[in-house]
Order: C-alpha cells, then structure tokens, then sequence
C-alpha cells in the first residue's frame, strides 16, 4: 500500500447538465429498485473474472484513514461450500430452535425461512466478507482501523450494487455465531466474519416475499432542510 497522503488532482469526470444528472439518477433509481435478495439459486456457472471485478468496485469504497479494513474470500469450491452450509445450518438449528427470541422467529416466519440453507450449495459462489478489526504496518506492529463497521458496510453495499449491475443476484447470509468462517477460509485472528454473500443467478422459478416489494416512501426516509 501507497499511503504517500501527497495530494493529486482529482481524477476528471464527465461533466452533467442539471437534466442529465436528474436523468441519471431517477434511471438508477428504476434499475436498483429491481434488486432483490433470493434464496432460489441457479446452479449456472459465473466465471471468475466477473467476480474479481466486482469485488474490485468494492475495494473502492471509502474507508476510516484509507485503512480499507476488508477481506472478501471468494469460495466456489465444491467441498468448501459444502463445509460451510454443514457449519452454518448447525448454528441455523440452534437459532430456529428459541435461540433468535419469539419476536423475531415471529418475523421469519412471515418469509418462509428456516434452518435448512441449500443455496450455500447450489450457488455457483459464496463470499465471505471478514471486518479487519486491526492491520499491521511494514514492521509487523499492530495498527488501529478506524470506522471498521460502517467502513466494511459501505464496501459490502458496492459489492452488492456491482454484483446487480452485472447481471447476478445476491443473499446477504447471517449465520449467529459465524466464527467457523475464520477455520473453513482460513482467515487470521483478527478478522471478523461481518457477511456471508451468496452470489449467482435467481433460479428460473425464483419467488420473493410480497413484501420484500414494499420500500418505506421517501417522505418517511428523508427530511430536507433548505434555504
């Protein structure tokens, strides 16, 4: 890492009319209102490149000091999909079975979920997205990352809009506890599992919640304060 904090100018942008900026962004608004989380994957390949160039947008997400205190472990392995779903629906029984509190089974019941997780298996990719809770500099001493939740959150929401933007569907995956991430990717000490992202292509007889439609409206999401 470069962390020579010398400043540049800022790389060039096409410039927008007022009009073209509304355009564009009311056009986002319709594509990214198309997203939905699924939990009916297609066993359809996604080649590797995609992915790489995906989680190259997330690493472009701004981070406390520019520490980028993130690791996304990519997994279509086979055997190594299979390990997780077999540790991930252990902790699934236990939450499915009083461990989450009545109010929230209450909730999931209303999705149709339960401890059984076979898109872990069935989608072409996982990724394991790990929070650097601390780094290291070039001597090996520990170094502060700072804003690590909302940094890796802010990353995670790239990934997620890159993956959308290329065509895939995604399910943001919570297994509680998920520290048998750290074992099965071999992932260091210092990284928490934050998210397990199931990525591929929805199943051609994918179905989502009605409700999953249904978005708070603006006046109830945003307040502006104007001159």
């Amino acid at each position: 890492m470069d962390y020579n904090y010398d400043p540049i100018p800022l790389p060039p942008r096409e410039a927008l009319s007022m009009q073209e900026s509304r355009e564009r962004a009311k056009a986002y608004y319709e594509f990214i209102r198309t997203r939905h989380s699924v939990r009916h994957f297609s066993d359809k390949p996604v080649e590797r490149g995609i992915i790489e160039a995906c989680v190259r947008a997330a690493g472009t997400a701004p981070s406390g000091a520019n520490h980028q205190p993130w690791h996304f472990a990519c997994v279509s392995d086979p055997a190594t999909k299979r390990e997780i779903r077999i540790a991930a629906e252990k902790e699934e029984r236990e939450f499915y079975g009083g461990k989450a509190g009545d109010e929230w089974l209450k909730d999931l019941q209303e999705l149709g979920t339960d401890a059984q997780k076979p898109f872990l298996e069935t989608a072409p990719w996982l990724i394991g997205i790990f929070a650097e809770r601390y780094g290291f500099d070039d001597n090996g001493e520990k170094r502060k990352n700072y804003y690590m939740p909302e940094s890796v959150g802010i990353a995670t929401g790239f990934l997620i809009n890159a993956l959308h933007e290329a065509g895939l569907s995604t399910l943001t995956h919570t297994p509680n506890p998920m520290k048998f991430l750290n074992e099965i990717l071999h992932r260091p000490s210092n990284e928490r599992p934050y998210i397990l992202l199931v990525v591929g292509h929805a199943a051609d007889d994918a179905m989502i919640p009605r409700a999953a439609t249904c978005k708070k409206p603006l006046e109830t999401i945003a307040s502006f304060i104007e001159a």
